[in-house]
């Protein structure tokens, strides 16, 4: 779905959900930043700091690679007017071979650290939904939404601080979230 197509549907959502209280029923509206609970959070601080270490070898790697080609780059430029055609040619296939092998190892790691996050945050956002869903049963909240989605998807927005509830989840994350090994 085009991102208008998930706005439409955002709006339509949060219009059934309003249209479905009675005009005079206290809405209580919640906001989260889950993205600063998993980045923040004792549990997501760790598993932060084992993609960096992670990323940190692998820049190294592609940098060793980039200092490389740029070697190559200088001594095919040198040798150009030294070397027939056909063996220029040749080096330039091959420098360009080596090139495309660079970005694509750029690509490659890039995914890999995606696929991490991803992973981290598949492994902590059900304990996360558990804490928040607690909080707005507890305290009928008429709902909850990430705020960080809320604003990136609708491009504007307001809500009142005091409705933040990010700290308090954070928090009460920090207490509760176990691991899994």
């Amino acid at each position: 779905m085009k991102k208008s197509g998930w706005i439409i549907a955002g709006i339509l959502t949060l219009a059934l959900v309003f249209a479905a209280f009675p005009a005079d029923a206290a809405e209580k509206i919640g906001f989260v930043n889950v993205q600063e609970i998993l980045a923040t959070s004792n549990a997501g601080k760790k598993e932060l700091e084992d993609i960096r270490k992670g990323i940190e070898k692998t820049k190294a790697m592609l940098q060793e690679k980039e200092t490389e080609l740029k070697k190559l780059d200088e001594e095919l430029k040198k040798q150009k007017p030294l070397l027939k055609e056909e063996v220029f040619k040749e080096k330039e296939l091959s420098f360009q071979k080596k090139v495309r092998d660079y970005q694509i190892s750029v690509k490659d790691a890039n995914e890999e650290i995606n696929v991490k996050q991803q992973e981290v945050a598949k492994k902590m956002l059900p304990e996360i939904q558990k804490l928040v869903q607690a909080i707005g049963e507890k305290e009928k909240y008429t709902m909850i939404i990430d705020s960080n989605v809320f604003l990136q998807t609708f491009n504007f927005g307001y809500f009142a601080k005091e409705n933040d509830l990010t700290k308090r989840v954070l928090e009460e994350f920090n207490k509760t979230y176990k691991p899994k090994k």
